[in-house]
């Protein structure tokens, strides 16, 4: 049986030189995310989301993001969680995604911002039946006695909204992480990985710094 400590892998596919990348971090994820999208990755759009109370206290899980450009990376959840809690009280986030595939990884730290009630009713709606319905049936992140709980209330939603829209519920919407930092690592030999640091400027613009691995 294999120690866990003996668990290693080789990264020797691609290099990442300063040289190499765009001058803006988003352009940069472009050129990345394509390749990705292009790659054989399940739930390439999965990212860890990291969120802390006030007082410091961190947690993390998957999300999945769902839009981003030059103003900062989309998510969707609901208001009441422990995640959209922790954010109430304190909006510094991070996301990572890795790619194991391409052995890449993209870390992006930032502050985080609601999106517009337009937009969470847009994508919302785009959304199966099913996903509308479990967004009004669960009270995210809060204890339950038993999953008959959870699929009595899905059902009671199911018989209000039967051909009907279902809208939007007040307390389930995305919110937008606005990027400070972005680091692009690319695995290579020797755990000398390539570490390339976007960070934004007070006049905002973007430094690039390669980072020690």
């Amino acid at each position: 049986m294999t120690k866990i400590a003996d668990i290693r892998t080789e990264y020797k596919l691609q290099t990442l030189n300063e040289s190499d990348v765009a001058n803006h971090p988003i352009r940069q994820f472009d050129k990345w995310w394509s390749e990705a999208m292009n790659s054989d990755i399940d739930e390439v759009n999965a990212m860890v989301l990291a969120t802390a109370t006030k007082d410091g206290k961190p947690s993390a899980r998957i999300v999945l993001l769902k839009d981003y450009d030059e103003k900062g990376f989309v998510f969707y959840t609901n208001y009441d969680s422990q995640k959209g809690l922790e954010l109430a009280d304190n909006p510094n986030a991070s996301i990572v995604f890795f790619w194991k595939e391409l052995q890449r990884q993209v870390r992006i730290e930032g502050v985080i911002e609601k999106v517009s009630a337009e937009e969470s009713d847009t994508y919302f709606n785009s959304r199966p039946e099913g996903s509308r319905i479990g967004a009004w049936a669960s009270p995210q992140s809060k204890v339950v006695p038993t999953r008959n709980v959870l699929e009595d209330k899905y059902e009671e939603y199911h018989q209000k909204f039967a051909g009907k829209n279902i809208p939007r519920p007040s307390h389930w919407g995305g919110y937008r992480i606005k990027p400070t930092e972005i680091e692009f690592w690319q695995g290579r030999p020797n755990r000398l990985h390539d570490r390339i640091l976007y960070s934004q400027q007070e006049e905002g613009n973007w430094k690039i710094e390669r980072l020690a691995p």
